[in-house]
């Protein structure tokens, strides 16, 4: 079935249209608000095939970590879905409004990626880029100018596309076995970031890693105040249900808090493959 006729006003579309010319109703693309964590001391957002958690936890004055996801297509045929977290770095001025601009502009170009018919790799170094691009303007690269760490997540018919600035995390967990598909930019011993973005950081593209479409599974895409309590992937896996992206969201956050919470929290849970919607 192909969207002929806006559902929110009747007026008449086009295949391309991503908005409703008569009422501004999304038609291509349904996202999270700008905006969506910013400080919250918690945030849930759903999209059917996508949702996410952002807690502040247990400890932390506020909440520093921010995420934005999308689904592009029509409701009956989505194309593609787009997630970016980021971590804001706590030793830094604005670290909140550093991470929130960062996925929000990601995101975003994730999205123009998917409708421009890029390579989702090409589309995660335009993604990088503008989150740099983002936080550069927020404060002097002199003093304590606001930082956060980066991964994305382009979710195709034929593959998952991973892409990661930091320590924020991606894992992959399926039946058959389950792993974490990112690689820390932190020193092993101390812990201190090596990469990160923001306006002190030395611009540099994004590790990329390809998960073909080979088996259902679902992918996680976490802040370190998940993964610091469930740091293998085995682990992360144990507690990962059947249910609904959302749900699923809400029960590894609840994990997190249980065990002490002492960071922010944030996890987007992807389905994959996902499924058309009749």
């Amino acid at each position: 079935m192909v969207l002929t006729h806006c559902p929110a006003c009747g007026d008449e579309i086009g295949p391309a249209d991503r908005y409703c010319e008569g009422c501004g109703a999304g038609i291509r693309l349904r996202r999270t608000p700008p905006d969506a964590v910013a400080g919250r001391d918690r945030a849930e957002y759903e999209l059917g095939l996508v949702a996410g958690v952002s807690d502040r936890g247990s400890l932390r004055a506020r909440n520093e970590d921010a995420m934005a996801f999308a689904v592009v297509g029509p409701q009956e045929a989505p194309e593609a879905v787009v997630a970016v977290v980021c971590d804001g770095v706590g030793s830094t001025e604005h670290a909140d409004a550093a991470a929130q601009a960062a996925a929000d502009a990601a995101v975003a170009a994730l999205v123009d990626g998917v409708d421009d018919g890029s390579d989702a790799a090409a589309a995660t170094h335009r993604a990088a880029a503008e989150a740099y691009a983002a936080v550069r303007g927020m404060g002097d690269p002199l003093t304590s100018a606001p930082s956060c760490t980066f991964v994305s997540a382009v979710a195709t018919k034929n593959a998952i596309t991973v892409g990661w600035i930091g320590d924020s995390r991606a894992y992959w967990v399926a039946e058959s076995g389950s792993r974490l598909l990112t690689k820390d930019d932190a020193d092993p011993v101390a812990g201190a970031l090596t990469r990160w973005v923001g306006a002190d950081a030395i611009q540099g593209p994004p590790s990329v890693v390809v998960v073909p479409a080979e088996e259902p599974g679902r992918l996680v895409v976490c802040s370190d105040g998940l993964w610091n309590y469930l740091p293998t992937a085995e682990e992360l896996a144990a507690e990962v249900s059947g249910g609904p992206p959302l749900t699923v969201a809400a029960e590894l956050t609840a994990v997190a808090l249980r065990r002490g919470g002492h960071d922010n929290i944030t996890v987007v849970v992807l389905p994959y493959p996902f499924e058309e919607r009749a």
